[in-house]
């Protein structure tokens, strides 16, 4: 069995057939695993309108600033108003006392200045339905289905060409959380259609986010739908909800009265039946099961990563910091570069997942990044699209 992308470094025999199923597994670092590692669509909440300018007490975040200018016509179907303005993207060192893993926030400093123009973004996670609608109106293959070539593979043996994907395998006892091969798994079969393997379906989760995604299946659904996927800075605005400096997107308390806000990992991590669903949830969930935040979106913490239009560079921001002054919508860097994995192309993926736990990462925090190899999917991660106000390309 082999993936669709270059094993990490961590791992030997790069992609020859010895190293195909461990190839799998290697992936996931590209992915950010190892970081963090509806028959009717969902009608979103009204949005609660955030104070004109919004500040925080770390000293470090400037205050956001929402453009005053109403949306310029009636929401589209399951879309809400994103304003725009200036905000402070990006996050703290000192937000690495949160997690058990030193390096959350490596690649998500210096904060920078930036400003993005007003937009429509889905208030929920594509679900299985409606990805569903875009399969049967277009024919489409996604990338977990199709079987890898010997051209993609040359030295690993045709009977280890095998189509699937990558599957979060929980281990029988406790492990040590140092080596994620322990716990993630390529399974032949495995797609959007049956995200945990041939033995799974989707059958009464038409409300799910629909996972096994690679990047370039994210996009071929938003240019169906007449949206394109958002860029980062897009995203993390949207995410803040017009609040600045916040470590979550609806404050700064993981639990605001002994409430969780979002669909992520409690208990013993990465233990079969370890997550004891404190949340109202153990695995992944339907959409829109939390309150929204301040736009009226759900579930940008927690529950599935999303994909974003932005290469990933592991020195975007202080790329941007050294430019100096405000970033207005920028689009991300030209090209991909991880000095984990150079030469691998990779995107950016935010919001953590329902795996995400303060023992191993805590990258449900808003300000945080993920990155995945762009033909690399797996069962925690999906997308969700925006729409602008005003047509504005973004880097294919």
């Amino acid at each position: 069995m082999v993936m669709k992308s270059t094993p990490s470094p961590n791992c030997t025999g790069g992609k020859s057939a010895a190293a195909a199923s461990s190839s799998a597994v290697c992936a996931l670092l590209v992915l950010g695993l190892a970081a963090c590692s509806p028959k009717e669509e969902t009608k979103p909440a009204a949005p609660v309108a955030p104070a004109q300018a919004e500040t925080h007490t770390n000293p470090k975040y400037g205050p956001t600033v929402a453009n005053p200018a109403p949306a310029p016509a009636p929401a589209p179907q399951g879309m809400v108003w994103i304003p725009g303005g200036e905000f402070s993207m990006g996050s703290d060192v000192a937000s690495e006392s949160l997690c058990s893993m030193a390096g959350v926030t490596r690649d998500a400093a210096p904060i920078v200045r930036v400003a993005v123009d007003g937009f429509w973004m889905d208030a929920t996670e594509v679900t299985n339905a409606q990805f569903a609608k875009f399969v049967e109106a277009t024919d489409y293959v996604t990338i977990a289905e199709k079987k890898p070539t010997q051209e993609e593979f040359p030295t690993a043996p045709p009977e280890n060409l095998i189509a699937g994907s990558t599957v979060f395998a929980p281990t029988p006892v406790a492990v040590k959380l140092d080596n994620y091969f322990q716990w993630w798994s390529y399974v032949p079969g495995a797609q959007w259609r049956h995200p945990a393997g041939p033995e799974s379906d989707i059958k009464g989760q038409e409300n799910y986010p629909v996972v096994q995604v690679a990047w370039a299946d994210a996009a071929a659904y938003a240019k169906w739908a007449g949206k394109r996927l958002p860029t980062e800075a897009e995203w993390e605005f949207a995410a803040r909800g017009g609040k600045a400096g916040q470590l979550y997107a609806w404050g700064d308390e993981l639990k605001p009265n002994g409430k969780f806000q979002a669909n992520i990992y409690q208990g013993a991590f990465p233990v079969e039946k370890g997550d004891t669903g404190e949340d109202g949830f153990k695995g992944i969930a339907p959409v829109a099961q939390f309150p929204p935040n301040a736009y009226g979106l759900h579930d940008v913490a927690g529950n599935v990563w999303e994909w974003c239009s932005d290469w990933y560079r592991v020195d975007t921001y202080a790329r941007l910091k050294l430019a100096g002054g405000v970033a207005h919508n920028p689009q991300g860097p030209d090209s991909s570069y991880d000095p984990a994995e150079p030469t691998e192309k990779k995107r950016v993926h935010r919001g953590g997942s329902y795996l995400c736990t303060s023992l191993y990462c805590t990258r449900y925090m808003v300000g945080t990044r993920g990155k995945g190899e762009v033909n690399t999917a797996s069962n925690h991660l999906g997308f969700r699209c925006v729409k602008p106000a005003v047509p504005n390309p973004v880097n294919p």
